[in-house]
């Protein structure tokens, strides 16, 4: 059974409510979504590899540490590019891969549209990024074509999450960890979460 890691940090919870109120507007939904982005991967990657490096100070030379881990960011479009922004300041050099999916709103289905994936992996580690893992359909279809490019190291980072959905991606991928901010009480009969916080792309972008 995969990992489910809800994140302990009092910042975390405030600014997830925050992001739920009908009266944060756009602007600030998207600051939120990537000061959340940067806090939720911090936790997330607390286990990435590291090598000894000497560095010399001003005064000394001393031993520090080094990144072995080459990072990709897989933003599920559209929703998940608003994390990309804050994940980037702490890693700079992280390659990012857009996978386009949408839920078919008669099936819940996901329906992939975009892939600029290339040939060959050229990173060890890839977290997807998705502010709402709600049916698990577009998680699970990510995590199926990230297998199946060659990535053996797969972390899933959202911010809201339903019952279902957690138990789909842990029945298909029981191996990929879940990393959320919270974990809301079900789906209703049109697959958004409750309480949830709306439709997280048309709340950063305007277009609800």
């Amino acid at each position: 059974m995969s990992s489910l890691v809800i994140s302990p940090h009092p910042l975390v919870a405030h600014k997830i409510s925050l992001l739920r109120s009908i009266d944060t507007e756009p602007n600030n939904f998207r600051q939120l979504v990537r000061e959340l982005g940067a806090l939720l991967t911090y936790e997330a990657t607390l286990d990435m590899r590291t090598e000894s490096i000497p560095v010399q100070t001003p005064l000394a030379e001393t031993s520090g540490e080094k990144l072995v881990d080459e990072i990709g960011l897989v933003p599920i479009l559209r929703a998940g590019l608003g994390m990309v922004e804050g994940v980037w300041e702490l890693m700079p050099s992280a390659e990012v891969w857009h996978i386009g999916l949408y839920r078919d709103e008669r099936t819940l289905k996901p329906v992939q549209y975009y892939n600029k994936l290339p040939v060959l992996p050229r990173v060890s580690m890839c977290l997807i990024l998705d502010p709402m893992l709600a049916t698990g359909g577009s998680a699970v279809a990510t995590i199926d074509l990230l297998k199946n490019w060659g990535v053996s190291r797969i972390k899933f980072v959202g911010l809201i999450g339903a019952p279902e959905g957690i138990a789909r991606v842990q029945q298909a991928h029981p191996e990929v960890p879940i990393h959320l901010g919270a974990v809301d009480e079900r789906l209703n009969e049109h697959g958004y979460i409750i309480p949830g916080l709306g439709d997280a792309g048309d709340r950063q972008f305007g277009t609800g």
